[in-house]
């Protein structure tokens, strides 16, 4: 039987070549659409409240997955046990000796009566200890927002002669601010807080820090008409008029005194790991004791300035002290922003760095949804904007809390001395108070992290600098503007003048890289490898990147000899993640002077949005849709192959 051999039939290479281009090409432009902006917004919104992989859906699944998003205690609350209360009950009384007399002071730096910090002390933690996910965050006034609401509420009304409805507005300012809060968790609208970069608020604190011991003065010399401006040329122009006219050196003997023994406690603790609770007793104790020495001595009746009367008793309801109608709205809603701005920011920074040294996850936007809710439900208790602090949340990690029952205990013990202690209250030097808050200031200046910024980064120096003299010598509005302000400029700059490199191959491999960064790699002949640096191909930046790139080809194509000239660009935008019309605009420009020099066009990697609206700009037709590539190696093959296949001489 004859048997008959088939000869394998021979494919041309170049039909091997435009096959496979042509399979690139349909892998990368035949994807599903993207999803719009409002499927994106819709997602966001349902996993604020869905888990994610939640696919089936029934009213009972979804309240309860809604609920244990909304409160966490449901999810540990399971595995509590008393060895973990012990740990809260420990840390709770110990962040309770140091959390009230700081709140009477916070308070009093607020502009408001003694007995509004020790509401805030109650009512905000209690609610952050069901809702909230950090287990390390204390609760309650801090020196910063109390500033803040002092520094821009009094500008509306003035607290000395309007105390009442400065109070009012104080109590409406909490209600926004704890609306915007939940807002932005709900939302996950987080990125709004990221305004304020990490530079921004380490100048803001530090500039705010100045201030708030600049203001200290007035308690601590015992001054009685003090300017109502924050900056520090106005303070220290107040106290100088002051110490020419009679005053009584007795608050400055007391306060100083006091603020030394505080100092000493913190000192001692910092030595010995094991005092550490004396840093947080000190405060209290220096109260009993300068109240004490008050008291026995008749020291208000020789020029010693006390806090007199306290209200006690429960936290009263406020709800219809709220004011919203009026002339003042507008004002309220912004400073209710501003304010739930800085406080989530503070609360978020100190809460994830404790948690990095426990080992968890903070989750953002639960955060802000706390943040919110607790500030909702303190503005309609008599509370103003509470936040997380960060000297006592150091004190509640180091006293070995495990869970945020820790709040719940400060707050049940805040609520005792309000029932009880108040009336005790009545003797106790302003000077005291003083240097409780001097005593927490120099944590707020960060030197060291100053240093960082300036190694590391010029324009967040800058950033960092403007903040801090914008709240030194303007106001804090000033400093948080001038913060924002040269944060935008650095993103615009980076926008307006992205980088356009020229790639190289490294010799041996399929590796292309910049070749400013690595001067090892090597061009290929007849072939322009550029990469566009830039994450949004826009309006603001489209104009430079298309005469950048044209002048690079210009200059390349100009430069070689005849037999070296640029055949093909391949343009990688691996970078850009998104693209406008304008970018759209410059591409189409970018190719029409290509055609004009006789050189091809080849894109290399581009984004899920990009291909998109090259397609519906028709851009991928004028191109050429076999000319769209997955990666740059590829683009590189396939432009060798038809310079081999049109016969070009290099």
């Amino acid at each position: 039987m004859e048997s008959f051999a088939i000869e394998p039939t021979h494919i041309p290479e170049n039909v091997v070549q435009e096959s496979s281009r042509t399979n690139t090409a349909n892998l990368v432009l035949n994807v599903p659409e993207p999803p719009s902006i409002w499927e994106k917004l819709s997602l966001s919104m349902k996993e604020a409240i869905l888990p994610r992989g939640n696919k089936s859906f029934s009213l009972l699944r979804w309240t309860i997955s809604a609920l244990r998003g909304l409160f966490p205690v449901l999810q540990w609350g399971r595995q509590y046990d008393f060895k973990s209360f012990r740990g809260d009950l420990m840390a709770g009384v110990t962040l309770a000796s140091l959390g009230i007399p700081q709140s009477i002071g916070y308070a009093n730096l607020a502009k408001l009566d003694p007995q509004y910090g020790l509401y805030t002390s109650v009512v905000p933690p209690l609610v952050y200890a069901v809702m909230g996910s950090s287990r390390e965050l204390a609760i309650g006034p801090v020196a910063v927002v109390s500033l803040l609401l002092s520094s821009m509420v009094q500008k509306v009304v003035d607290p000395t002669v309007d105390p009442i409805a400065y109070t009012k507005l104080v109590f409406t300012v909490t209600l926004f601010a704890g609306i915007f809060q939940a807002s932005f968790g709900l939302f996950r609208l987080g990125f709004l807080v990221d305004f304020l970069s990490h530079a921004a608020i380490v100048g803001f604190m530090a500039g705010a820090a100045i201030v708030i011991g600049a203001q200290q003065l007035k308690g601590l010399l015992g001054i009685t008409h003090f300017t109502n401006n924050t900056d520090v040329v106005s303070v220290a122009k107040s106290v100088w008029l002051a110490v020419h006219h009679p005053w009584h050196p007795n608050n400055f003997l007391i306060g100083c005194s006091f603020l030394i023994f505080i100092l000493i406690a913190r000192f001692m603790a910092r030595r010995n790991k094991k005092l550490f609770r004396l840093t947080a007793i000190a405060p209290l104790l220096s109260v009993i004791l300068s109240t004490l020495l008050v008291f026995v001595t008749r020291g208000d009746k020789h020029g010693v300035n006390i806090i007199q009367h306290v209200n006690g008793g429960l936290n009263p309801n406020s709800a219809k002290q709220i004011q919203l109608t009026g002339p003042y709205l507008g004002e309220c809603a912004k400073i209710g922003l501003i304010c739930a701005v800085i406080a989530l920011t503070e609360a978020i920074a100190v809460g994830r760095s404790f948690a990095s040294i426990k080992g968890y996850q903070l989750d953002g936007n639960k955060e802000m949804m706390a943040m919110g809710f607790m500030n909702i439900a303190g503005s309609i208790s008599s509370c103003y904007v509470a936040t997380g602090s960060f000297s006592r949340t150091a004190v509640n990690f180091s006293a070995g809390c495990k869970t945020t029952v820790s709040n719940i205990v400060m707050s049940i013990t805040v609520i005792i001395a309000l029932q009880l202690l108040t009336r005790f209250l009545y003797y106790t030097p302003v000077a005291i108070l003083a240097s409780i808050i001097l005593s927490a200031l120099p944590g707020l200046i960060d030197i060291k992290e100053v240093c960082n910024i300036w190694q590391v980064d010029k324009m967040d120096f800058l950033a960092c600098s403007g903040a801090f003299l914008g709240v030194l010598f303007g106001s804090v509005e000033i400093g948080l503007l001038a913060a924002v302000v040269i944060s935008f400029a650095k993103v615009l700059i980076l926008s307006l003048l992205p980088h356009i490199e020229i790639l190289g191959r490294i010799q041996g491999t399929d590796i292309f890289c910049s070749m400013r960064q690595y001067p090892m790699a090597s061009g290929t002949p007849c072939l322009l490898l550029i990469r566009i640096d830039s994450f949004f191909l826009c309006f603001m930046n489209a104009n430079f990147i298309r005469g950048r790139i044209i002048s690079l080809i210009k200059e390349k194509y100009e430069a070689t000899k005849a037999t070296e000239k640029i055949q093909s660009v391949v343009i990688d935008m691996s970078n850009v993640m998104n693209i406008d019309t304008s970018g759209i605009t410059a591409l189409g420009e970018i190719h029409g002077e290509l055609v004009s020099l006789r050189i091809q066009l080849a894109i290399a990697n581009p984004a899920w949005e990009v291909i998109n609206k090259m397609k519906l700009a028709s851009i991928v037709h004028k191109i050429g849709a076999t000319w769209i590539f997955l990666t740059v190696g590829e683009a590189v093959e396939a432009c060798l192959g038809d310079r081999k296949d049109n016969c070009f001489a290099c």
